[in-house]
């Protein structure tokens, strides 16, 4: 049988199923005939990709990229034309750049047009149009086929996915190595305050790869410039920071920003009673900067340990069956100063930040001395019980002594 003769017989097999279904199931598969038939006869593996997604919810079909005939029933016909060799990958920038730097047709969209001039300037365009072919094109991170919205779960730039998209290449130890670049980065992020934030509280305001080193225009941030992105997130900190001797050294390029107590992919917090070790790995053992850190572990180690003993007061009232709404209130207006301290540390302002630990301290005496009272008047309610237990078992032991003497009396 010849081929026109096979895709025939395929034809009218598809046909004489499609109108065994539904009219919604006829509608869809008719629609993806019409965009996908012809070159998914060869490519049958494509199939499913190509209808879904974006680009095609959008009309779009195989020669709106790939060029050629998909009505052609011979692959010299169906060929013809072809506009993109996908080994080329930028040829690939340049094909999705025909549309997506087209500010008409992205405004529609609500897209930006400007994704290739800014992919141009990051390192991987940079590499790219240099011709190594190690970097990514638009492919590699979007998929080349079913290009999915940012906000589908199955898109490789779906925030808990984005992580490991960048992963593919930067987790690669040879490749990385040929840039002196290292790896476990991955690792280092999904253990980090973002990293849970995004993957284990379902936060994706936080940051994934994408938030620091920007997408399209991936570059790591300058000495000077790391303040400024993360103050896009912290605003607050980013503001006493500014105003305190760091941010000052920091704009001069001194001084890595927040990288010089926070690590960049692990994101993790200081612990308080790592404070004043920190200081002196910076400014020596013996310098007064070193003396000024070992002040503000005090005042922060304080304000932590007051807390704990105001939850424990707070625990102690509940214990005894107290109403504790008002001392958990006291506890919220404690935590409130305590947050603060978070803020403050940043511009190293320890007149302020004596202030707030004075304010956590007096508040958890205060629930102290009330978790006091309430212990020793139980304890006066428990030695008030002696005298009354003492006469409840005397007049048991008198009254088993009467029937005693009435059982012995009505003997024979």
């Amino acid at each position: 049988m010849s081929v026109v003769g096979v895709l025939a017989v395929v034809g009218m097999t598809v046909v004489s199923s499609a109108a065994l279904k539904p009219a919604s199931d006829r509608a869809l598969s008719t629609s993806a005939q019409d965009t996908s038939y012809g070159c998914a006869t060869c490519h049958a593996d494509k199939r499913r990709s190509i209808t879904l997604g974006v680009h095609s919810e959008r009309g779009m079909t195989c020669v709106d990229c790939h060029g050629g005939n998909a009505g052609a029933l011979v692959t010299a016909a169906a060929h013809r034309g072809r506009t993109l060799d996908a080994g080329d990958k930028v040829a690939v920038a340049r094909l999705c750049s025909s549309c997506h730097s087209d500010p008409g047709r992205m405004r529609q969209y609500g897209l930006s047009a400007d994704q290739l001039a800014e992919f141009r300037t990051s390192r991987h365009g940079q590499a790219l149009y240099s011709r190594n072919f190690d970097a990514p094109t638009c492919t590699d991170c979007h998929d080349a086929h079913m290009i999915l919205r940012p906000e589908d779960a199955r898109s490789n730039v779906y925030p808990p996915n984005i992580s490991g998209t960048c992963a593919v290449c930067h987790e690669d130890a040879a490749m990385m190595r040929r840039y002196g670049l290292p790896t476990g980065q991955l690792a280092k992020y999904q253990a980090g305050a973002h990293g849970k934030a995004v993957f284990l509280d379902a936060n994706y305001a936080a940051p994934t790869c994408v938030g620091c080193h920007g997408s399209h225009a991936a570059l790591p941030p300058a000495t000077t410039e790391i303040a400024t992105v993360c103050d896009r997130c912290h605003v607050l900190l980013g503001t006493e920071f500014e105003s305190g001797p760091h941010g000052q050294a920091t704009r001069a390029g001194t001084m890595p920003g927040c990288l010089a107590c926070h690590s960049n992919h692990g994101t993790e917090a200081v612990p308080p009673e790592s404070t004043a070790a920190l200081c002196a790995n910076c400014h020596g053992e013996e310098s007064q900067a070193a003396l000024v850190g070992a002040d503000l572990q005090s005042k922060i180690v304080r304000a932590v340990n007051d807390l704990a003993q105001a939850e424990q007061a707070i625990a102690t009232l509940g214990v005894h069956g107290r109403r504790l709404s008002d001392a958990r209130f006291r506890y919220t207006t404690a935590l409130t100063e305590y947050k603060q301290i978070a803020k403050v540390q940043h511009s190293l302002d320890l007149d302020l930040l004596d202030d707030l630990t004075r304010k956590v301290s007096s508040i958890s005496r205060e629930l102290q001395g009330t978790a006091e009272v309430s212990r020793e008047r139980r304890w006066e309610h428990r030695l008030l019980l002696i005298p009354v237990w003492f006469l409840a078992l005397a007049g048991t032991a008198l009254a088993l002594f009467k029937l005693h003497e009435l059982k012995r009396e009505q003997q024979p």
